[in-house]
């Protein structure tokens, strides 16, 4: 449920996406979806195909929140390791979380070519190597437990970077990569042709579960729904249930120009913690450039402030390993939800009727597992039993991830303590246009912004969630929640939950006096 998700431009947003209007008066249907990213629009597509009656609402544009941030890497080997999930789930949850990933790049491959999408979609390899020096037992361990998972995997003496010696790697195949919001064109495209409504600038305020559930606009509009999927990066429809289970994480990218042939087409990752992540995509046919695309740097959402280090970091350890790109010409950031036990939380919402679907938690396998919810919350719409179900339930409790889900916890219960210390800086003054900090005043805290024409903006600084003191984010220009990742414009406006709605406006708070 995003409007804008920052200043920054990934380089999937020089395409264009289709104008939807806003909803304009009440409305029914059998399935109300809410959040028009990768995960609410497979699933859209899934059960219009299926012959239901489908309304997706957004408060942006279609694919306007985290999928026009991803990387677009299709993975099935995944990123918290199999050797962990081995421990978190036991050998048969982590066959499952193999084969599900495995499923969603298929049905990706299988909807392109029924619906034929052009969206760049290629089928390559993916490869992941320790940092230099580094001991290669852990890819000793990923080997082992992913071929216990049913994973395609060798080792190999190096990854194909003719440039930088990764030494001894893992080589995944049949991984692949696209173009999300082509893809996602294509989708909306299907969804219409299948009878399927899409509303963006459409704001979701409440949801209401039970025998007459529905959806509330801020508008005051109604929409009635047997069922009711909520798919916004992370649930807009809860205050706890989720948000103790998954803890938001920035994250990190710049693009760069390379010419075409110079650098092997495939997926790259190291085992560096936070990981970096490596791909290529094609600008234009006729071009004689490809865009090499590094991420990396990930830091809890809220609780650091030094992004413009972090793109330097990302351009050395980009240069020390492919020295022949040109200047970087993208840089943005995305949030990532992090589970406590590796995995999304995709299905029926804990503690509500049978009828309300969420689906969050990607883990840096955004693409894959939104497919997967695609796939999973349809069988449970249409009844049908899915071997996945148990291992993406919403409900469950990891146990062996307890000591995760203490420490993520205890950092949430921290970030309280900023409702005690001062203000970034000490005065409106000391703001310079483009700039925004939080200013103490009296007993209250303030989000001030001054804008590019000299005029000073003011909201209360409490999140609108449950409390927490938002942190100015001065790479993308938002008010970021350091709790649970809501996040807010430059002028307090909500463009992403678990938040539903605006920092409260102030009276003058005159925090220069």
């Amino acid at each position: 449920m995003t409007r804008d998700s920052g200043q920054n431009r990934s380089i999937w947003m020089n395409v264009a996406v289709p104008e939807q209007s806003p909803l304009t008066k009440d409305a029914s249907a059998n399935v109300c979806i809410v959040g028009a990213g990768i995960a609410g629009m497979s699933t859209a597509y899934m059960l219009a195909r299926e012959g239901r009656s489908v309304i997706v609402l957004d408060d942006g544009q279609i694919g306007g929140g985290m999928t026009e941030r991803t990387t677009a890497h299709l993975a099935s080997a995944l990123d918290d390791r199999f050797y962990n999930l081995e421990d978190l789930h036991g050998p048969e949850g982590s066959r499952i979380a193999a084969e599900s990933h495995s499923a969603a790049i298929d049905q990706i491959e299988q909807i392109i070519a029924k619906e034929n999408i052009d969206c760049d979609f290629e089928r390559l390899n993916g490869y992941l190597f320790v940092p230099p020096g580094e001991s290669t037992e852990i890819l000793n361990r990923e080997f082992e437990a992913a071929t216990r998972a049913g994973v395609p995997v060798e080792i190999v003496d190096r990854a194909p970077i003719d440039s930088f010696d990764t030494g001894p790697c893992l080589r995944f195949a049949n991984q692949a990569q696209f173009h999300p919001l082509k893809y996602l064109n294509g989708l909306a495209d299907a969804i219409a042709r299948n009878g399927g409504l899409i509303y963006t600038g459409t704001h979701v305020e409440t949801v209401q579960s039970g025998t007459a559930s529905h959806v509330k606009t801020r508008d005051k509009l109604t929409v009635m729904a047997k069922n009711i999927v909520i798919a916004t990066n992370t649930p807009v429809n809860d205050l706890v249930a989720i948000h103790t289970k998954q803890a938001p994480y920035m994250t990190y990218v710049i693009a760069a120009p390379v010419e075409k042939g110079t650098i092997t087409r495939a997926l790259f990752w190291d085992t560096l913690d936070p990981y970096h992540y490596v791909r290529l995509q094609s600008e234009k046919a006729e071009s004689d450039t490809d865009l090499l695309i590094v991420g990396g740097e990930d830091h809890k959402t809220g609780q650091e402030h030094d992004a413009d280090d972090r793109y330097r970091r990302l351009e050395t350890w980009m240069r020390e390993r492919f020295p022949a790109v040109g200047t970087v010409e993208f840089q943005w950031s995305g949030q990532v939800m992090e589970p406590v036990d590796g995995l999304a939380f995709i299905g029926r919402n804990p503690m509500d009727t049978e009828n309300i679907f969420v689906a969050t938690g990607d883990s840096g396998q955004g693409m894959t597992h939104g497919t997967i919810a695609g796939m999973l919350i349809t069988d449970l719409i249409e009844g049908r039993g899915n071997r996945w179900a148990a291992l993406y339930d919403p409900s469950r409790k990891t146990l062996s991830a307890g000591l995760d889900f203490a420490k993520e916890n205890l950092n949430v219960a921290a970030q309280y303590a900023d409702w005690v210390t001062g203000g970034d800086v000490n005065s409106v003054e000391d703001l310079a246009p483009g700039q925004g900090a939080v200013i103490r005043s009296g007993m209250t805290k303030i989000a001030a912004y001054r804008d590019d024409h000299n005029v000073l903006h003011e909201r209360s600084a409490t999140c609108t969630h449950l409390g927490c003191v938002v942190a100015w984010n001065s790479d993308e220009k938002t008010w970021d929640c350091p709790c649970h990742g809501s996040r807010f414009d430059a002028l307090g406006h909500v463009i992403s939950g678990p938040a539903v709605s605006d920092l409260k406006e102030v009276k003058k708070a005159h925090a220069s006096d």
